[in-house]
């Protein structure tokens, strides 16, 4: 399965870390182009590769992690999806005002859904600090949790069997605009919040 990140902020640079950590292969790209990216990808270690957006949306999974407001640009021209898995990453909130976007009462994975006809999307990876998702998913003893909301069974089995390969512990939420929602920041019940599975 090939693994693509769309965004190299914080979230995106930390998906990337736990993917490198992992030794899992994974492509990164943003709006600046590849070149720009040649010194993270040099961090980063041999199985992370910069390429261009439209190479990256060609993944079979794609990460979404960019600004809220620059993501009708970031995935513009980029279809058709044709069934690929789409891990929406993003919150409708971004520095340095903070100030919650107006979704018309709609959950911010089904307005990113919106934009990605023909995607599989799935809400995860958003609800960590970057630092925490970069770092290490072992702690207290157990590891860390990540959560997965979406309306494909499939995709999201997808998704948590890559989260259980990062080190993490994957929790299913239910669908799209339930589950998104407890996850969804700001509004959710589930942001920021580190909790750790035992088992």
């Amino acid at each position: 399965m090939k693994i693509a990140i769309i965004g190299a902020g914080a979230i995106g640079t930390a998906i990337a870390r736990s993917l490198s950590r992992a030794g899992i292969a994974a492509s990164i790209a943003n709006s600046r182009g590849p070149q720009s990216l040649a010194a993270l990808v040099n961090e980063l270690g041999p199985h992370i590769t910069a390429v261009s957006a439209q190479e990256a949306a060609q993944a079979d999974l794609v990460f979404l992690a960019v600004n809220w407001s620059k993501i009708p640009a970031a995935v513009r021209g980029l279809g058709p999806w044709n069934g690929r898995i789409v891990v929406d990453a993003n919150n409708p909130i971004e520095a340095p005002a903070f100030k919650p976007y107006d979704l018309g009462g709609k959950a911010s994975s089904a307005v990113v859904a919106g934009m990605l006809p023909g995607a599989r999307v799935v809400k995860a990876f958003n609800h960590l600090q970057a630092a925490l998702l970069a770092g290490d998913p072992q702690a207290e003893g157990g590891r860390r949790v990540l959560f997965t909301a979406g309306d494909d069974a499939a995709a999201k089995a997808e998704v948590a069997r890559l989260i259980e390969r990062l080190g993490f512990s994957s929790i299913d939420l239910g669908s799209l605009d339930g589950g998104g929602r407890l996850a969804q920041f700001p509004g959710g019940p589930l942001p920021t919040l580190n909790l750790v599975h035992f088992k």
